[in-house]
């Protein structure tokens, strides 16, 4: 079915291209239903497809359904997003499930502003599960869109300031086309992810380049104005690897909030003298510093985190101290079971940690 608004207009455009190079075999896309729109909408919000996708069918084979995910421990939604960043995603869609089921009779509301108020629902995020879920007429902005917008018709100034995504929002709207919302929505996050990419798009394969101001003015490379650059702290921690004479591992659980927020990890120290206090305290048969391994680097958006792991074996929790809710003895073979930050799981079962994609630890908490 082709597009039944003018021929020579932006949407109808992108919707030819779509049909012939769009991406029309994405697991959430067959079957397609509100749940599984969100779901990939709230994993793609910081994370590529290919990335995503594996995660997706992983998680909706757990959890199927909205009442699934609203009924399961958090423990088991963390462990199920393990590895895919930006935990407050995993938070507010368990969070968000609840209130559905409370105040929505178990279902994803269709309603723009009652999908805003659902935690980690943004504008953009709402209006794709709105056009995808059921083809309601909402434009999108995500970082595809701003992008191609923004050469499109070369604005100029950082799409995440208010002035300049303010402007976007009514181009968006702009070109919003009277059917086939869901294709059209799908069509600019593939223009945007395939052509229309940040570094080197391939402007000659654009349905909209005859009209690009970028395209047509040479400006590609500087549209979208880029984000004002500042100082990224950096920082240091030590993590405490500790194993008992059955080769369990200890890890304690996050608070609610800030870095890494209700997930298990290792027991993390400011520095030496912190170290050895939290041995003193807790820990029979780790005497010395431990086996040193290598550091471990890892980016936060806003700031650089050097983890200093130690490792020490045969230890045991002093008999004052008994694992709780918020620290556990864990078998080698359960860690899969548990919500652990890809760096920390990735030391645990013998990979080399290095530099992954930013986790947000402000956003969204």
């Amino acid at each position: 079915m082709k597009a039944t608004v003018k021929a020579d207009s932006f949407a109808s455009r992108l919707l030819h291209w779509f049909d012939d190079h769009g991406r029309h075999d994405l697991p959430w896309q067959h079957p397609r239903s509100p749940y599984r729109v969100w779901l990939s909408e709230v994993m793609l919000q910081q994370t590529q497809v290919k990335t995503a996708a594996p995660y997706f069918e992983r998680f909706v084979a757990a959890l199927p359904s909205l009442q699934a995910l609203a009924a399961a421990p958090m423990d088991d939604v963390l462990a199920l997003w393990s590895g895919l960043g930006y935990y407050s995603r995993a938070r507010n869609l368990h969070r968000a499930a609840q209130e559905c089921m409370s105040a929505h009779a178990g279902e994803l509301p269709r309603d723009l502003d009652a999908l805003v108020a659902l935690p980690g629902i943004g504008r953009s995020t709402a209006a794709a599960i709105l056009a995808q879920a059921w083809g309601d007429r909402h434009a999108i902005l995500d970082g595809n869109v701003k992008r191609g917008l923004a050469r499109f018709h070369g604005v100029d100034g950082w799409p995440g300031s208010p002035a300049v995504e303010r402007q976007l929002w009514v181009f968006a709207e702009q070109h919003l086309p009277h059917d086939r919302l869901a294709d059209y929505t799908q069509a600019q996050m593939d223009l945007g992810a395939t052509i229309c990419t940040r570094a080197r798009p391939s402007c000659g394969s654009c349905p909209l380049s005859a009209d690009c101001a970028a395209y047509l003015h040479g400006r590609t490379a500087e549209l979208p104005t880029r984000k004002p650059a500042k100082a990224v702290p950096h920082r240091q921690a030590w993590i405490m690897w500790l194993e008992d004479e059955n080769g369990r591992v200890l890890l304690q659980k996050r608070p609610p909030v800030g870095i890494w927020a209700s997930l298990w990890t290792l027991p993390q120290a400011d520095d030496d003298a912190t170290v050895a206090d939290f041995l003193r305290a807790h820990i029979d048969g780790a005497n010395g510093d431990g086996d040193v391994l290598p550091p471990i680097a890892h980016a936060f958006s806003h700031y650089k985190l050097d983890l200093l792991p130690r490792r020490w074996r045969g230890v045991a929790l002093r008999s004052a101290v008994q694992d709780n809710n918020h620290s556990r003895w864990v078998a080698p073979a359960d860690l899969a079971t548990l919500g652990i930050p890809a760096p920390i799981r990735r030391l645990l079962e013998g990979g080399r940690p290095s530099h992954e994609e930013f986790d947000d630890p402000y956003r969204l908490l």
